[in-house]
């Protein structure tokens, strides 16, 4: 009877302590972390380590992330190679055990989403940037952030069982919420479904599936090359033929050539955030989506 209760006691003891800490949660990118505190509320503290104004294949890997990475009770990222160029050192500098890839405080986002653009064949660097596990810009398709935010709470319950019921309570609003924002978005889209577009990266891949537009090129004649002069007269005039009305990239981009391209299709020029934190009026998930549907809008 005594052993028995010391069980109880024992067990009862690890479900409040498991309620009571607040896990460290580092996020890679600023649309991860957005999520994370969302579905994690007060029960989580999260540091993001990219700026949303950063390139996320390129983002300035401070030392002071080699602390933070440290300290960490999660690590979320993007995966499928999106942070393979600045996230590995890091995470070997930390030496912390539980944060290394497959161990339990590892999530890689990239394995909860259905990847476009998954080479068929060889991938060798005359391709350019290509990622072999496919395109890892999903953030931008609204309705994988109901998969991100899933994959984020079953992590956390993982890691703090005694929260349990607030991540998931957490993680139905966020979706519930997503389902409402999704429908008004779709519905203002509508009357641009069949444009055909213009990309610098292929960064909008999902954005374009989602509601309906089409790539007709992008400024990198492949992912990762800047454009060359015979590239933008081949693009220009195929853009031309094909009725391009929108230019769009990232607002860390270089500009003038797409403004050049612009002007000579007759297209309108659109500066899109591709991360949460891009320009000072996106401070979370729904946010970067209200600000880029309302651009295209506007601009029709």
């Amino acid at each position: 009877m005594k052993a028995l209760l010391t069980f109880v006691l024992a067990a009862a003891f690890a479900a409040s302590a498991s309620a009571q800490k607040v896990l460290n949660v580092v996020a890679t990118l600023p649309d991860y972390g957005a999520i994370a505190e969302a579905i994690g509320a007060d029960k989580v503290k999260v540091t993001t380590l990219a700026r949303g104004t950063e390139d996320p294949h390129f983002v300035d890997a401070k030392p002071s992330f080699v602390k933070v990475l440290n300290k960490a009770d999660l690590l979320i990222e993007g995966g499928a190679d999106l942070e393979v160029g600045w996230l590995p050192p890091l995470v070997a500098q930390a030496r912390n055990r539980a944060i290394v890839a497959g161990e339990k405080g590892d999530l890689k986002l990239s394995q909860s989403v259905q990847l476009l653009d998954v080479p068929t064949g060889p991938v060798d660097r005359s391709m350019g940037d290509v990622h072999p596990f496919g395109n890892p810009h999903f953030n931008l398709d609204p309705l994988n952030g109901k998969a991100m935010a899933k994959a984020i709470a079953d992590k956390l319950a993982v890691l703090a069982p005694g929260n349990v019921k607030v991540f998931r309570a957490n993680e139905q609003k966020f979706a519930q919420e997503l389902d409402r924002k999704l429908a008004e978005w779709q519905k203002q889209m509508e009357p641009l479904r069949g444009t055909k577009v213009i990309t610098y990266h292929k960064s909008f891949d999902y954005f374009l599936k989602r509601f309906g537009l089409e790539l007709a090129g992008t400024i990198e004649p492949k992912p990762g090359i800047e454009p060359s002069p015979t590239h933008i007269n081949q693009l220009v005039p195929k853009a031309k033929n094909e009725g391009v009305k929108f230019v769009i990239i990232e607002p860390n981009r270089p500009r003038r050539t797409p403004e050049y391209i612009a002007e000579q299709v007759g297209a309108k020029l659109l500066l899109l955030p591709a991360l949460v934190g891009g320009n000072e009026r996106i401070k979370t998930y729904f946010d970067l989506f209200d600000y880029n549907v309302s651009q295209f809008t506007s601009a029709r």
